[in-house]
């Protein structure tokens, strides 16, 4: 028995960040995320790291209030089932363009849950109930949303 889902390959740490529940909120250039609403999304770990070092280590530092032990803590949890797995599952909200003129408070709140910044013109979805896989999947990555089949003795 197994369960088909939709995948989406997040790069770390940010694979890890949504399903330890610190990022809430994923941004993409497209609306990739919109035809998923109120459903569940497999979150595939990518092999590659984020480009942006300095985005989610600022939003980590400043906003969030994390120290660097913390920090570690964090990104030391988001590998624990290593790369090129489907790591987790999370549910999808409401996707929405975010406005280029945002008030600063806003604004901050918004990169808190997406821990990146500059978010403007970019397509915010909203992830919830974020949970790991009782073990990890290997697969492959897609670019953009890609069908896996999950066996159901992974299910959290």
């Amino acid at each position: 028995m197994s369960v088909q889902a939709w995948a989406l390959s997040f790069r770390q740490p940010y694979a890890g960040l949504v399903l330890d529940g610190v990022k809430t909120l994923e941004s993409r250039w497209r609306p990739v995320l919109a035809p998923l609403e109120n459903q569940t999304l497999a979150v595939h770990i990518a092999v590659r790291d984020w480009e942006e070092a300095e985005d989610w280590k600022a939003v980590l530092r400043g906003p969030l209030g994390m120290n660097p032990v913390q920090i570690q803590a964090l990104l030391d949890s988001g590998e624990r089932f290593g790369r090129g797995v489907v790591a987790g599952l999370v549910d999808v909200g409401e996707t929405r363009l975010c406005n280029a003129t945002l008030q600063a408070d806003e604004q901050q709140l918004l990169e808190q849950s997406a821990v990146l910044i500059g978010l403007q013109e970019k397509h915010l979805t909203h992830l919830s109930n974020p949970r790991w896989l009782k073990r990890p999947l290997k697969a492959q990555g897609g670019r953009d949303l890609w069908s896996v089949e999950i066996p159901a003795e992974l299910l959290p």
